[in-house]
């Protein structure tokens, strides 16, 4: 018997996304959970592509960074919570704030090898509706009386409760092996690496003008679902310029000289949700939908962000796409300069200048700033960690298919933990 061929790898095509307007935390989407907002998202794509009926879709794949135990299976409750068709199979991934670029990729996989011709990628995040965990002590006292082979063992094991152990264990923004705050190790990066303070607020008025310009034009009308009052990014601030976000004080870095980093040029906790329609070119074109782009290369990396260079910046939390990218491009044969659009996730101003510089240290060409960022970014949008992704393939797709002609765009996506999550976007 004859070995099997390995299949051909098919390009996959990016043919449209949808996403709730992004909210502040503790704002209009308070009470809205992980599954409402990706419901709400995946209705709109479903809506706007023509994906009712049976089989329209192959599967959906997305995620959330922060679950309750209720999300333990988001993306199937989404499905059946949905507009799209109930048999459609679903399964949640998370890589932290490159969870939304990750569901792409293990989408995007199955439909190059020929396992499914379409897919739905995407991701969802409250911060608003953060999981409580009850105290550890608490947890411990109730699990020895579930054990307890009596009733007499089981009210002695309750009689431990102390009003201490009422207290909930909030959810914090840090890493467990560092206990530094993502803003923290973001500003111990930005010193190591010189980034000054006029250079992160001029990057964040230009995120917030940028994206202000794209709605204005009406950019986002097929790619934005009105939800819960909102039409547009509440986060987005149009008459930002460098003058007013320097009178901010720094809210990061405050334990050495010289702070940079303030609320205005780094991303606030944010709610909200995208998803993004990827297919083979069979199935777009069977059903009259024109591609955007289509997705050719993608990458990963870590950083040893514990024990490596983190002091001299290499090994910064967010610095992973300093690897990733030169890595992907090398063996795509590509360079800096073979781009028409760079985006980069603004977790914060000084991580995407620090990335720009780390890319120049490692070989490759400065990114021309008219190219980066060209709709506005997270600092603008703000940044629902797992809907991030999603929200700039979409975004990005879009712009290639604005040029007209061929063109190609580079994702760079920073995440907690030490890694990285990049992409390739072209048009032929």
């Amino acid at each position: 018997m004859s070995p099997l061929k390995p299949p051909r790898a098919r390009r996959v095509a990016v043919v449209g996304g949808a996403r709730v307007p992004f909210a502040r935390s503790d704002g209009p989407y308070a009470t809205a959970s992980n599954q409402e907002m990706l419901t709400a998202a995946l209705d709109g794509l479903v809506e706007r592509h023509g994906l009712q009926g049976p089989g329209a879709v192959g599967e959906f794949v997305a995620g959330a960074v922060l679950k309750h135990s209720r999300d333990f299976n988001l993306a199937r409750e989404t499905v059946l919570g949905s507009t799209l068709d109930p048999r459609t199979p679903a399964y949640d991934v998370q890589q932290a704030c490159g969870t939304g670029l990750q569901a792409v990729i293990a989408a995007a996989n199955k439909i190059a090898l020929g396992q499914t011709e379409s897919a739905v990628a995407g991701g969802a995040d409250t911060a608003s509706d953060a999981p409580l965990g009850v105290n550890d002590r608490l947890r411990r006292i109730l699990l020895e009386a579930r054990r307890a082979k009596s009733p007499g063992a089981r009210v002695k094991a309750l009689a431990k409760i102390r009003p201490a152990h009422l207290v909930p264990d909030i959810p914090r923004n840090a890493e467990p092996r560092t206990g530094l705050s993502m803003g923290e190790h973001a500003a111990v990066t930005a010193r190591a690496w010189g980034i000054t303070r006029e250079a992160q607020d001029e990057l964040a008025a230009a995120s917030h003008q940028r994206l202000a310009a794209a709605y204005e034009r009406g950019f986002f009308q097929d790619l934005v679902v009105p939800f819960r009052g909102l039409a547009r990014d509440q986060n987005l601030r149009p008459g930002s310029t460098v003058e007013k976000l320097a009178a901010l004080k720094p809210v990061f870095g405050l334990d050495a000289p010289g702070p940079t980093m303030t609320a205005g040029n780094s991303t606030p906790l944010t709610d909200g949700a995208a998803t993004v329609l990827l297919a083979s070119e069979e199935w777009a074109e069977a059903r009259g939908l024109e591609p955007l782009a289509y997705l050719t290369a993608y990458e990963t990396a870590a950083v040893d962000f514990v024990d490596g260079d983190v002091a001299g910046g290499e090994d910064g939390l967010l610095m992973a796409p300093a690897y990733a990218v030169p890595r992907m491009l090398e063996r795509a044969g590509l360079g800096i300069e073979d781009f028409d659009l760079v985006e980069i996730h603004e977790a914060f101003a000084s991580q995407v200048l620090a990335t720009l510089a780390a890319w120049e240290k490692r070989g490759l060409a400065p990114v021309d700033r008219a190219r980066l960022n060209t709709a506005g970014s997270s600092l603008a949008t703000g940044h629902p960690f797992a809907a991030t992704g999603a929200r700039v393939v979409a975004t990005l797709a879009k712009l290639l298919a604005e040029r007209g002609g061929p063109g190609r765009g580079l994702i760079s996506v920073c995440a907690a933990g030490g890694q990285g999550v990049t992409a390739i976007l072209e048009r032929t």
